[in-house]
């Protein structure tokens, strides 16, 4: 096959303030699904507005089946999940030997805010549209990043990457956290606003969709496709994957970049499980009423940007590989915490150190990351699919071993300590890996 570099410059200038600005601008858009949509508001207006459809009774009807809401709700996450692991790594490939990256970051963006304006309609006897919207919106969320990610070794150079990165999130969590504080605002005046709760509460939805579809398109304007020259024909589709193989095979020859996946797989397992599991523990552990557990998400998100730049100025002055094993190492600390606590100052202060870790770790592992995939690669979708792929299978076994445990044990204290385990692996497997240098 033709290499594709020799048809891509590779004098691309990098680091251009207004570029890396728009980059991290795509933070800021796709944000405010993640919290509004998945951590906070959608999820309680799910299963109260399913409860009080079905006669108030969590048993609910799907297309006939009789299922447990919250159930149904956790096996659709899931599902979208496993859609996009099947997914990305076809579609990167195709991204890749087109060199159209940005057109598959625009689809799933749109399919994504779509899907959001679709779930102002939902209003709780339509279970299946709810769900389908749910899923989609996932789908459009997740395969939108992997293209998103991907950008950034081409528009950094690996001195920068962290501090980008870091950025990046930063927007991120400050742009979802003002959306949010205007939802909760309107949703706790309805009565003066002269409309019901139910629609204050789905107009959050609609208004998730206008700002992700309406800020997306500072990056959509700025970011650039390095093209190939190949036509975006059929035989794309069929190119794409050897793309996708050709990629494979240079991942089992780049041995730290494997082992970084391996540690991300795990500690991922942790962190994930951990941050998305907090409110539910707050809930059932320490019986935290639901406005304080919005409050603890919304803590999260302040803290975390300090976090994000915090370890990414360790990383600056001691190396990824020190960043990243002390941020695994706080999160062992935080399991131990979450098995001992039991009042909630105790909680607020374990949700400040988990947002404060949670920044650091998630902006230096896309970094990090960044700089392992070869200079001026063409193929950075494929290898960012096979990031995305590691953390959404972590998810998927570390929520379901978190709810095995505290099946088999009778408790979600034992489900936090047993996350220990995990950024174990993680640790050891990245104390052995060389990670680039941090000046370029």
């Amino acid at each position: 096959m033709t290499q594709t570099s020799d048809l891509t410059p590779n004098n691309t200038e990098k680091n251009i303030p207004k570029v890396v600005n728009a980059w991290c601008s795509y933070d800021w858009a796709n944000s405010v699904y993640n919290l509004t949509i998945t951590a906070t508001i959608f999820p309680i207006y799910f299963s109260g507005s399913t409860r009080a459809a079905f006669d108030n009774s969590n048993q609910i009807s799907f297309f006939g089946l009789q299922i447990e809401n919250s159930v149904l709700y956790t096996y659709a996450i899931s599902f979208s999940f496993l859609v996009i692991v099947f997914l990305s790594p076809a579609l990167s490939g195709i991204a890749d030997y087109s060199g159209k990256k940005k057109r598959f970051m625009r689809f799933f963006t749109y399919t994504g805010a779509l899907a959001c304006f679709g779930l102002y309609f939902f209003t709780g006897e339509n279970v299946e549209w709810g769900i389908f919207c749910s899923v989609l919106a996932s789908i459009g969320y997740a395969g939108a990043l992997v293209f998103y990610n991907a950008f950034l070794p081409e528009i950094a150079t690996v001195d920068k990457m962290d501090s980008y990165s870091a950025r990046g999130y930063a927007m991120g969590y400050i742009g979802s956290v003002i959306l949010l504080v205007i939802n909760l605002v309107i949703i706790s005046n309805y009565e003066a606003l002269g409309i019901t709760e139910g629609l204050a509460t789905r107009l959050s939805f609609l208004q998730v969709a206008i700002w992700w579809f309406g800020f997306a398109h500072i990056a959509l304007h700025y970011l650039q496709d390095r093209p190939t020259g190949h036509p975006f024909n059929k035989a794309v589709i069929t190119r794409g994957f050897h793309e996708l193989k050709s990629v494979i095979n240079k991942l089992k020859k780049q041995v730290n970049t494997l082992r970084f996946l391996i540690s991300f797989f795990f500690y991922s397992m942790g962190v994930q499980t951990v941050m998305l599991l907090a409110p539910l523990f707050g809930e059932k552990e320490i019986h935290m009423e639901g406005t304080k557990l919005i409050a603890v998400v919304l803590i999260l998100q302040i803290v975390a940007i300090v976090g994000a730049y915090t370890f990414a100025a360790i990383s600056k002055k001691f190396g990824n590989k020190t960043g990243i094993a002390i941020a695994v190492v706080i999160w062992m600390f935080i399991c131990v915490g979450g098995y001992f606590l039991q009042e909630e100052t105790q909680f607020y202060m374990l949700a400040v150190a988990l947002g404060f870790v949670m920044g650091g770790i998630q902006s230096l592992s896309r970094s990090t990351y960044s700089k392992l995939i070869p200079e001026n690669s063409v193929d950075t979708a494929s290898y960012f699919s096979f990031y995305d792929i590691s953390e959404k299978i972590a998810i998927v076994l570390g929520t379901f071993s978190y709810g095995f445990i505290e099946q088999l044990t009778g408790s979600m204290r034992n489900s936090m300590l047993a996350m220990i385990g995990f950024f174990l692996v993680g640790l050891i497997v990245i104390l052995f890996t060389r990670l680039p240098k941090t000046s370029a």
